[in-house]
């Protein structure tokens, strides 16, 4: 017979964990499972199947998971709010690719945009939260916080200079659309599941986190 679950609710740092692993796992699943190359992780909206249910799947889950979020501050608890809504967005108005028009214009980009700059502002409460503890664990998360920001900027000024140029650099690069996408998933994802305190390297001891025990550490 199973245990009685030892919390009655969803801990913030499980909501981090399962929010990192759909992140990491949304383009890699989405390319696997569609019927053609596809150029962009939203293109698989037009895929049919499983590619364009795990697209639509996740995104709300995503977005389920950051309205549970509040935080640590008024900010973020609002911040979470409106990336859940503009997740939604992402899902449910579907981009202008492979041929296809846009629902509602701007809608899907603009979504897309407002969610990743979000997802930076979170990293950044990350790193100034790890970077105050002052030992090599919390140092050292600091830093993947710092790197998976930067990444998601750099994606989005890639994807916006693209954008506003004519696609001038997806013409000589088809999948560029696709692997800024991707990019900034993998880093939302990594920063989440860092935050989630589960990884052995980047925690001490006294402040791992396991999703089935009682212990509540101290949160980044």
């Amino acid at each position: 017979m199973l245990p009685p679950p030892s919390r009655r609710e969803i801990d913030h740092r499980t909501l981090k964990l399962i929010v990192g692993v759909i992140a990491l796992s949304l383009a890699t699943l989405t390319r696997l499972f569609a019927r053609t190359p596809i150029a962009s992780i939203s293109a698989s909206y037009y895929e049919g199947g499983w590619s364009q249910a795990i697209f639509i799947g996740f995104l709300f889950a995503i977005a389920a998971f950051l309205l549970a979020y509040n935080g640590m501050s008024r900010g973020e608890m609002i911040s979470s709010k409106v990336a859940a809504v503009a997740a939604l967005g992402v899902a449910l108005f579907p981009c202008r690719c492979d041929g296809h028009a846009e629902l509602a214009p701007y809608v899907h980009g603009a979504s897309a945009t407002v969610m990743f700059l979000i997802l930076t502002y979170f990293c950044y409460g990350f790193f100034v939260r790890a970077l105050s503890k002052g030992y090599p664990q919390a140092t050292f998360r600091a830093v993947i916080y710092a790197g998976c920001g930067v990444a998601i900027l750099l994606a989005i000024l890639v994807l916006a200079v693209d954008h506003f140029s004519g696609d001038a650099l997806s013409t000589r690069l088809p999948r560029l659309t696709f692997f800024g996408e991707a990019t900034a998933l993998v880093a939302f994802g990594i920063s989440w599941l860092t935050a989630s305190r589960v990884l052995p390297v980047v925690t001490r001891h006294d402040e791992r986190f396991s999703p089935l025990s009682e212990r509540y550490p101290a949160r980044d």
